[in-house]
């Protein structure tokens, strides 16, 4: 058996992208889940703080610009389990796609998700566009978007 065969056998059986994009995001964030444990500057990078910025005079006289983010080791940590379970509850949906009540766990994952960093972003300050959000907020929006344009074609 080919190594791209062997790949190719822990696939979701299912037709169609849409449960190899929710498993390849699964891993992706068990991924992020890890790393929230291990490190907070990935974290650190998505809830960066508000746009204020402080400006600190270095020893050289150089002026060095920073922003302050709210991220401790234990809101890492929670990040870092809220991601996990989000990711285990897509990755048994790309398994069982066809299951009305996984896809729509899915789905509600994604819109939570949503919700989350547009009112940490929008409403509470703690995050500012950038790299660190931008990618969960396309994430969040294409897939959920993509999920429910694909209810019909998935559940039966």
């Amino acid at each position: 058996m080919s190594s791209l065969g062997a790949i190719s056998s822990y696939l979701p059986p299912s037709d169609g992208l849409l449960p190899k994009w929710l498993l390849f995001i699964a891993v992706v964030s068990i991924g992020n889940s890890v790393q929230a444990y291990v490190s907070l500057a990935g974290t650190r990078e998505v809830y960066s703080g508000s746009s204020a910025t402080t400006t600190q005079t270095t020893g050289s006289g150089d002026n060095k610009t920073s922003t302050t983010s709210p991220v401790n080791e234990l809101s890492a940590r929670t990040f870092g389990t809220w991601t996990a379970l989000s990711s285990i509850v897509r990755l048994y949906t790309a398994y069982n796609i066809h299951d009305p009540l996984m896809y729509q766990l899915c789905l509600w994952t994604y819109g939570l998700a949503f919700v989350h960093f547009v009112s940490e972003w929008l409403v509470f300050g703690s995050a500012k566009w950038g790299r660190g959000l931008a990618s969960p907020m396309i994430v969040s929006t294409f897939t959920g978007a993509w999920m429910l344009s694909q209810w019909g074609s998935y559940v039966q």
